[in-house]
């Protein structure tokens, strides 16, 4: 790390002390299931990969021909996907207006080429979309599991070649049933503005996600031996001597420099392993706040109440109506003041309630609009 990163960090790291992530705005969660197992840190030719805490096992599987999803951009990605689902209560998610839009943000920048950003994120994006994943526990007396697919259905209209232009309909992902259900139910509470600070290293996440949610039900002072430490961080390891030493050397280089962003965790190295020592987790654990923005609503239902509704199609309907992105244009002309995106929920939520589709969406919206920039003014 230069004492230039080592600066921004520790500069933005007062900004997160000054002011806690629920009143900045910056509230953000993150899979339970992804924290205690992790994703591939870097390519792997395989499309099997598995990861082990302890007891428990996850195994994530994607088709050949699309590999596996690796490295920061699927974390932030399912970091993004749990906050938007534990919000807006809803498993069908709309990424963006435009790619430049969906990649701010993520944090990422809008560069193009082999191993820019913009590639970068279009094929990990698909990756992770189409990967299926497995969880074990298994102890000497009992062996239980699960597995989900991470989407049931995805739609990108995205253009690397033109990242600001407004395609003719939204890219929208519909989460797989138990994956929604799993991440509303069960979220881990983080801070986005951390994760834009780590995400240049997966590990240095991998280590946030995973410290911040340990914290959160530690009672007493533990020992993580080395050994368990690499089998959940450091698969990418020789399994000897050898590769441990290489492991542990680089873990608390990327420690460090969470540390210095979480520093109330109170973490100390020693030879057999790390010691923990009860912390308060990085943001505190509270049920998910109603923000002002008016597409995202209070956990009033649960998993299965919006899962029923969803398979009964009361909302399945309603979430399928497609918007020309002209009418987004006029929509502005015509609430100029107000967050279409928004207040395009809340006709969505309207529209399911009164139970009857409208015969021309678009105009129908427009209208809606118009009338809530009356009621504004």
């Amino acid at each position: 790390m230069t004492q230039k990163d080592l600066n921004q960090i520790i500069t933005e790291t007062l900004a997160i002390e000054a002011e806690d992530a629920k009143k900045a705005g910056t509230l953000g969660y993150m899979a339970r299931a992804l924290v205690q197992a992790t994703l591939p840190h870097k390519a792997t030719p395989e499309n099997e990969f598995t990861r082990d805490n302890g007891l428990f096992s996850l195994t994530i599987l994607a088709p050949s021909k699309v590999g596996l999803p690796y490295g920061s951009i699927p974390r932030l990605l399912l970091s993004w996907m749990t906050t938007e689902a534990v919000y807006t209560r809803s498993p069908v998610l709309e990424l963006g207006p435009t790619l430049s839009a969906f990649m701010a943000q993520l944090g990422l920048a809008r560069q193009g080429g082999k191993r820019g950003d913009i590639t970068r994120l279009k094929k990990q994006t698909e990756s992770l979309f189409c990967s299926t994943i497995s969880c074990q526990y298994k102890n000497d007396t009992m062996t239980t599991g699960g597995g989900f697919n991470i989407a049931r259905d995805y739609l990108l209209w995205w253009n690397p070649k033109s990242p600001d232009q407004m395609p003719l309909w939204k890219s929208t992902v519909t989460l797989g049933a138990d994956f929604f259900k799993e991440i509303i139910s069960r979220p881990v509470p983080v801070d986005m503005r951390a994760l834009k600070l780590l995400k240049r290293s997966p590990m240095s996440l991998d280590i946030y996600f995973w410290l911040t949610y340990r914290m959160s039900y530690l009672q007493k002072d533990t020992v993580i031996p080395w050994q368990l430490l690499q089998m959940q961080f450091g698969a990418d390891y020789a399994q000897d001597a050898h590769g441990l030493r290489n492991f542990r050397m680089k873990f608390l280089e990327r420690l460090k420099k969470v540390h210095t962003i979480y520093k109330a965790a109170k973490v100390f190295e020693m030879e057999q392993g790390l010691l923990l020592k009860p912390s308060p987790p990085h943001v505190a654990k509270v049920p998910p706040p109603l923000l002002d923005a008016p597409r995202r609503k209070a956990a009033t239902e649960t998993a299965d109440d919006v899962l029923a509704k969803h398979l009964l199609g009361e909302e399945m309907d309603v979430g399928s109506i497609r918007l020309r992105m002209d009418t987004y244009e006029k929509a502005r002309l015509v609430a100029p003041r107000l967050d279409i995106y928004g207040l395009e929920q809340d006709w969505r939520n309207w529209i399911a309630q009164k139970g009857e589709m409208p015969k021309n969406p678009d105009q129908a919206y427009l209208g809606f609009l118009r009338a809530k920039a009356k009621q504004h003014n």
